[in-house]
């Protein structure tokens, strides 16, 4: 098979056909629109980011959440400058931005008028972050999604309480009817205030993963408002109903390294989201940066498997993209420039994932993106399909190919020692 079914078929028309959550089709268009991007930057940053240690400090750190948010008034991110952050992540050959509106701290990054935990009345800074970066983000054509968190270790009336945020020192009264409607009145800002949103990325129902958090009616509100904004859960379980993405927390799909990811893959369109050094939020001391070699890799791979990349950036309290992941994004955007086509509006090859690569398909065209091969030869395995022809992707020049009974021999002219050496074919059609 030139493609596998599942890629033939629209993302998501599997569970299309249960009978409550019924995609429309303008969100049906955002799921391909979505599958075709590819590649997205996260943004985690908050007023954690003043303390250095990453967006658990309140937690891991064992902080009063009282004392902690005294850091609000000390938050002024003076260098901060969306467009800078846009152009930069756009030139990177992001299609997408995903920000943290919410995190688990309770701090809003936004304007709301249902909390004055927020980056505008409680901080000197008194700018809507999140606005600006909207406004940019249409303004220079890529998508903003929105990570929203359903737990709180600040919030007297959170419920349920889970396994984190027990030594906040807040004074848990759980009213979660309350909590519910707080959550859904800044959802419902959030899809109003900011012109189209792309997707909203939920995280936190895992630390509680037995309640009813009534996710069916949050869903249909959220489609209500823009029925073409994806959702998705980071809950590290198959998808539920109403559910437009599939998400997997450092792992590529059907993996399970981390140890967060080891539900089945759906039908649906997928993410892998990964961090590009060590932490989502900044860390001081973390300077550990992943080479531009490894997050290529890392991207490549993702989507030999179909899925997208959602690559974790944190940035400085000063509002500032750290200079190293500056770095790694122009690093990433030169070999985008040669090499985008082999991703973008691509989908997993008819060639399953190995040890030495991936490919991936756009009709007729399988690229072969070959990673780690100490040889001259590769086989592949094509299910009774034909090639036509074999080139190098960046010197369009032939290559020697042996036709075999199940696929076709490659034979390259020296071993690759490139970052991806990627080979195109000429299927029969």
């Amino acid at each position: 098979m030139a493609l596998c079914l599942a890629a033939l078929l629209m993302p998501g028309m599997a569970h299309a056909q249960k009978a409550g959550y019924v995609p429309a089709p303008d969100n049906l268009k955002a799921r391909k629109e979505f599958s075709d991007n590819k590649f997205g930057i996260f943004l985690h940053w908050g007023i954690y980011s003043l303390f250095g240690q990453g967006e658990w400090y309140l937690n891991s750190g064992g902080l009063n959440c009282h004392e902690y948010a005294k850091a609000a008034s000390a938050f002024y991110p003076s260098r901060f400058n969306a467009s800078e952050w846009v152009k930069a992540i756009k030139e990177a050959g992001a299609r997408y931005i995903c920000i943290t509106t919410r995190h688990h701290d309770g701090f809003s990054m936004f304007d709301t008028k249902y909390s004055d935990y927020n980056i505008v009345d409680a901080t000197p800074f008194g700018r809507d972050v999140i606005k600006e970066l909207a406004d940019e983000c249409h303004k220079q054509g890529i998508k903003l999604h929105l990570y929203y968190s359903h737990l709180d270790w600040t919030r007297e009336d959170y419920y349920p309480l889970g396994n984190t945020g027990h030594r906040t020192g807040r004074k848990n009264h759980g009213n979660w009817e309350s909590y519910y409607e707080f959550m859904n009145n800044q959802l419902t800002e959030l899809l109003t205030n900011y012109g189209e949103i792309g997707a909203i990325w939920f995280d936190g129902v895992w630390d509680k993963p037995d309640f009813d958090w009534r996710l069916g009616e949050q869903y249909a509100m959220i489609h209500r408002l823009q029925p073409a904004c994806l959702i998705g859960n980071n809950h590290h379980r198959t998808p539920f109903e109403g559910e437009d993405i599939q998400i997997f927390e450092r792992d590529l799909p059907g993996e399970n390294k981390a140890g967060l990811s080891g539900q089945g893959v759906s039908n649906l369109p997928l993410e892998t989201c990964e961090t590009m050094n060590g932490m989502w939020g900044y860390k001081i001391t973390d300077q550990n940066y992943k080479p531009a070699k490894t997050l290529i890799h890392y991207l490549v791979k993702a989507a030999g498997k179909d899925a997208n990349l959602l690559m974790n950036i944190g940035p400085q309290p000063d509002g500032e993209l750290p200079a190293v992941a500056m770095e790694r994004l122009a690093e990433i955007g030169e070999w985008m420039k040669v090499y985008g086509k082999t991703i973008y509006g691509t989908r997993g090859g008819c060639v399953a994932p190995h040890p030495w690569g991936v490919t991936t398909q756009k009709g007729n065209k399988l690229y072969v993106h070959i990673l780690d091969l100490q040889d001259k030869a590769l086989f592949l395995p094509l299910d009774g399909k034909r090639v036509k022809k074999a080139v190098g992707y960046t010197d369009r020049r032939p290559l020697k190919i042996q036709k075999c009974r199940d696929g076709v021999m490659l034979y390259l002219s020296e071993v690759p020692t490139d970052i991806d050496k990627v080979i195109e074919l000429h299927l029969e059609e």
